[in-house]
């Protein structure tokens, strides 16, 4: 618990300067942990087979021109998005049996789910840093909460995909990852609504689900953590699991509204 604590307040003392800077600093450090979280995919051995070397290096091509490339949010649907898919896809033809097609899709869809979110979290910085405080505070609260309250009463189990996980806790963060959420999206960005209201709640819904689905791929590989880079807490993408389907979700309920 002491190193999960201390690891918690190193990481905090490094990410909360680069978040009130944003700008270069910011994209930079999201694109380093977007190479973090891509050599954890990569090492999912049971999902894949071993990908050649040259096709890992395009992967990390296309990912870091998804997450630091110069354009914005509509283009992302053109431009940044194509890249991947020539890259990626075309190399299956000239390595035959050592890169197979089932690779190539696994591959393009880590980069994808590794880059959009990364570069969704810049887009989002750049135009509110009160907006990415509020998903923040819900992904968070969310965690925190479900934790706590599943550990103290949790009695009835969710899933086999994760048996520590209770719907006691599930109701818990459902509820802390949205009052709290709420206070802090009225202080800062734009006063209540009903909207936002129902927004806050499906958002901690999401996020919990979404922690499922990457406890699920642990589960399938045979591992606790995807590697230990934040020692009691595991790897980037262990960290970054429910606020991923949060930003995702949020971008499509609310970006263009």
């Amino acid at each position: 618990m002491k190193i999960r604590i201390i690891s918690a307040i190193v990481a905090l003392a490094i990410f909360i300067p680069l978040i009130i800077i944003g700008g270069i600093p910011f994209a930079i450090a999201a694109g380093i942990l977007s190479i973090l979280a891509y050599r954890e995919i990569l090492n999912l051995k049971k999902s894949h087979k071993n990908i050649p070397f040259f096709v890992q290096i395009l992967g990390l091509f296309a990912l870091l021109y998804l997450v630091l490339g110069t354009y914005d949010i509509d283009m992302l649907t053109y431009k940044a998005v194509l890249v991947p898919i020539i890259l990626l896809l075309l190399p299956t033809i000239f390595y035959k049996d050592k890169y197979e097609s089932n690779d190539a899709f696994y591959l393009l869809g880590a980069v994808y789910l590794i880059g959009l979110f990364f570069k969704l979290l810049i887009l989002v910085r750049s135009a509110n840093i009160y907006i990415l405080v509020y998903l923040l505070s819900i992904s968070i609260m969310t965690d925190t909460f479900a934790y706590a309250i599943g550990c103290l009463i949790g009695k009835h189990k969710m899933t086999k995909i994760s048996p520590n996980k209770s719907w006691e806790g599930f109701f818990a963060g459902l509820i802390g990852g949205t009052v709290i959420p709420l206070i802090v999206y009225v202080n800062l960005v734009a006063p209540f609504s009903i909207k936002i209201l129902i927004v806050t709640l499906i958002l901690s819904a999401v996020g919990q689900v979404g922690d499922l689905f990457y406890s699920k791929i642990k589960r399938e590989n045979d591992i606790k953590d995807f590697s230990n880079i934040m020692p009691g807490h595991g790897g980037v993408l262990d960290r970054l699991d429910s606020l991923s389907f949060i930003l995702f979700t949020y971008i499509i309920l609310l970006w263009t509204l």
